[in-house]
This record gives structure tokens, C-alpha cells and sequence, in this order.
């Protein structure tokens, strides 16, 4: 006799070995990273996941090895789920991507659809009378000021951090939501 399990109970032992185990952690990030994104290349997809568990997470030496040993898993995983993952060769349009499916997931365009919605008018006005510098002066400025303040709230929870580990994690916390 073969009963399923619920979905929850399942989705609790994949946290648990992702919590373990670090080669079941890239899989799931490229996984959720490929089901939200398509047209990334490999650079972009092995930053992306590096941002979400840390640098060198595919290794040093045999970086592309592990990296395509994972891609194989992932493409089985979607097929499994009824998805083909294609690589286009496109100059345009290049990177892994998801046979027939739209360039974003619908999850990810309502996202970009909803905070685009709570921009102020007025303030976009503002903002394209900037030069293309003091824009990019701005948003630099903002990521950073942001990435300091939850560095600092990580080191008055741990004190013994050094101030560079404290920003590395305020990082991958930033990008693994």
C-alpha cells in the first residue's frame, strides 16, 4: 500500500535537508530562481544562488562540474512536473528557459505589477529629471544605507561577528526571500 503524504509534511523534511544539507540547497534555489525567471545565463544563475547561500556554494575547483551536475537534476525535476528547461543560444535572448512559458511567472509579474502600483507619480516626475548618475548615485546609496542597518541589527544579536560576516549575511538575507 502506497498512501501519499501531505503536502505539508513533505514540505517540512525538504526544509530540513535544505537546512543540511548544501547540495540539496542550490537544486531547490535553482529550482525556485528557474520558476520565476527564464532567459538566465549559467553567471547569472550561479550568482543568484551564491547571493542566497553563499559564495563558492558550487565549490572552487569543479565549480562547473557541480553546477551542470545540478542542472541535470533540475531539468529532470521539471520534467517530471511536466516542463521542458531549454537553453537558447539567442543573442537576444539568451540563458535557460522554460518551454512556453512567459519570460516571468505569473507569481513574479503580480509582484512587479503591485510595487509598481505603490510609486507615487510625482515622485517618478522627480526622479527622471535626475541624471543618470545621481540615479544611480541614489539607488546605490539606498541598497547600501539598507544593507548597513541590518548588518548592524545582526551584530547587537551577535557581537562576536566581524563586521564583514555581519554584511555578508545581511546580504544573503536581502536576496533569499
Amino acid at each position: 500500500m502506497n498512501l501519499s503524504l501531505p503536502v505539508v509534511m513533505k514540505d517540512a523534511i525538504l526544509h530540513d535537508a535544505i537546512q543540511r544539507d548544501g547540495t540539496t540547497a542550490r537544486r531547490v534555489a535553482l529550482l525556485e530562481i528557474l520558476w520565476n525567471e527564464r532567459y538566465l545565463t549559467r553567471s547569472q544563475l550561479i550568482v543568484r544562488v551564491e547571493i542566497r547561500l553563499g559564495k563558492n556554494c558550487f565549490g572552487i575547483a569543479a565549480w562547473e562540474d557541480t553546477f551542470y551536475r545540478d542542472m541535470r537534476f533540475v531539468k529532470q525535476a521539471f520534467e517530471a512536473a511536466g516542463y521542458r528547461l531549454r537553453y537558447s543560444r539567442n543573442k537576444q535572448q539568451p540563458g535557460y528557459y522554460l518551454d512556453g512559458q512567459p519570460a516571468l511567472s505569473a507569481e513574479f509579474k503580480q509582484i512587479l505589477h503591485s510595487s509598481a502600483a505603490e510609486v507615487d507619480q510625482r515622485q517618478l516626475d522627480i526622479y527622471r529629471k535626475l541624471s543618470f548618475a545621481e540615479r544611480f548615485y541614489q539607488g546605490c546609496s539606498i541598497s547600501d544605507i539598507a544593507r548597513k542597518v541590518v548588518a548592524y541589527r545582526i551584530r547587537e544579536e551577535n557581537p562576536r561577528l566581524s563586521l564583514v560576516e555581519a554584511n555578508r549575511m545581511a546580504v544573503q538575507r536581502a536576496y533569499s526571500q
